[in-house]
């Protein structure tokens, strides 16, 4: 199908998806929450959601790729789809912004104040009386027992490592693309690629032994829900961009995307770029300091 004209603005089709997506992550909300209460079903019911909600995943995104490649989206349409990815990356600024301030608010203002800072001072005195408020802390009545932290300079500063200069071959693979390069295009891309399942093989790792050797849960303290809700979220976000970036290098070895024409795979960088930032975030405030 030829290139839609400038002055003409393609609307899709009506379509099932976002329904059978709606479908989908309900049975999963619902069976997640049966599941904290025990429910011999709920993880095979959640794992029925997770499968409708791939086919809703594979279905929507396979009908916009050919839509794309058919040629029906001129600039318009580009730019209603890069205002589209900028809200979203906005929306996860936002989402990592509020996990911050809640370590901002335990480590700065609460944690001290139960300490006997400021206005806590009998609070500690009659209430929390020999609690020292350390960083990090398991709280005053210490829960989930003792832990040691993970050391910052060990898997962390390697898996920092990993992810700058998983920055930089999605870049080369960028300008790779820009200057019709395809099998540099696709070598950078696999390289990014494999940087990314290795920092989340290493995430996981880091997660073994905190759990099996320094004492470290979420349910230690303050620190311990911070930290793996942090850490776990952001490792969350790198699966879904190693996910997504191997789709972009499958459409690369198929043929897909031209110099001028490559918005899906801005979208990736961008999304990759911004997990890049906030681990850097991660590593200084949760790891570092």
């Amino acid at each position: 199908m030829a290139q839609h004209a400038e002055d003409q603005y393609y609307v899709p089709h009506s379509t099932k998806w976002p329904i059978i997506g709606s479908v989908g992550m309900s049975l999963m909300l619902v069976s997640a929450a049966y599941w904290v209460n025990e429910s011999s079903v709920a993880p095979w019911t959640f794992l029925a959601g997770a499968l409708v909600l791939i086919y809703m995943m594979f279905g929507w995104f396979g009908e916009v790729i050919r839509e794309s490649e058919s040629g029906m989206y001129n600039a318009q349409v580009d730019t209603s789809f890069r205002m589209g990815m900028l809200w979203f990356i906005a929306s996860e600024v936002m989402f990592f912004a509020a996990f911050f301030g809640a370590l901002f608010y335990a480590r700065v203002l609460a944690v001290p104040w139960l300490g006997g800072e400021g206005a806590g001072e009998y609070t500690n005195q009659i209430l929390l009386q020999g609690y020292d408020a350390v960083w990090p802390t398991a709280g005053p009545e210490k829960l989930g027992g003792p832990f040691a932290v993970v050391p910052a300079f060990g898997v962390p500063f390697v898996n920092t490592l990993i992810l700058l200069t998983s920055g930089v071959t999605v870049t080369l693979a960028h300008h790779a693309l820009k200057k019709d390069h395809r099998s540099k295009l696709i070598g950078w891309l696999l390289a990014t690629v494999a940087l990314g399942f290795i920092f989340v093989a290493l995430q996981v790792e880091e997660y073994i032994v905190a759990y099996q050797h320094l004492g470290l849960t979420l349910g230690s303290g303050i620190y311990g829900s911070t930290f793996f809700m942090l850490t776990g979220f952001h490792g969350m976000h790198v699966t879904l961009g190693a996910i997504m970036l191997t789709v972009i290098a499958i459409r690369a070895m198929r043929g897909h995307f031209k110099p001028e024409h490559h918005f899906g795979f801005e979208a990736v960088a961008w999304y990759w770029h911004f997990v890049d930032v906030v681990w850097l975030g991660l590593f200084v405030f949760v790891y570092v300091y």
